[in-house]
């Protein structure tokens, strides 16, 4: 049983990124359910009220053709009759109530189990994230009161009578009033 169960890096590697949720693609989760497409849409749009649009939204063309164009991995062609269906953690622990063979059981633990791990990731990710501003914020704080620091250590040294006049007088300045005063009188 444990060998029908596919890796977390597969599962994790057929997350997506769509209308801002994290979603599974019908195709993606008929493949490891190890159930036909047309399977698992249909038992889906038996039960069609078990999936709200929080649940599971289908693709437009747009959708999902920038997918495809992205991931490079996606089948063209392979779903034409029906737009892809896209399914939310929620609506993935729904599929679990509709599809009840023991592979899709224990696919579908397994796939919980991915989308909690990748939140607890996220929620890492954001407390660093934080530690790190709070870390850059108190360095500039830091470094703001070195340089005040500095700026007082600098004025201490350098003195501080250096723009004023001198006191007293100046000798050469005497001394050449007094020979040009001579140099005239000769």
């Amino acid at each position: 049983m444990d060998n029908l169960v596919p890796k977390e890096e597969l599962i994790a590697g057929k997350i997506y990124l769509i209308r801002n949720q994290k979603v599974m693609l019908d195709s993606d989760l008929a493949e490891l359910y190890d159930v036909e497409t047309k399977v698992l849409k249909r038992a889906v749009r038996r039960n069609i009220d078990r999936f709200p649009e929080d649940f599971m939204f289908e693709l437009t063309s747009e959708e999902y053709n920038s997918l495809r164009s992205h991931f490079g991995t996606l089948k063209r062609g392979a779903h034409s009759k029906y737009p892809t269906m896209a399914f939310t953690e929620q609506g993935v622990a729904m599929l679990s109530g509709i599809l009840r063979s023991q592979v899709a059981i224990q696919v579908n633990i397994q796939i919980m189990r991915v989308f909690v791990k990748m939140r607890k990731l996220i929620t890492n990710y954001e407390e660093l994230l934080q530690k790190i501003e709070a870390l850059e914020s108190n360095a500039l704080e830091q470094n703001e009161q070195i340089i005040n620091i500095y700026e007082i250590i600098k004025e201490l040294i350098e003195p501080t009578y250096k723009n004023r006049k001198p006191i007293g007088y100046r000798i050469n300045e005497r001394r050449e009033k007094y020979l040009a005063k001579h140099k005239r009188n000769n």
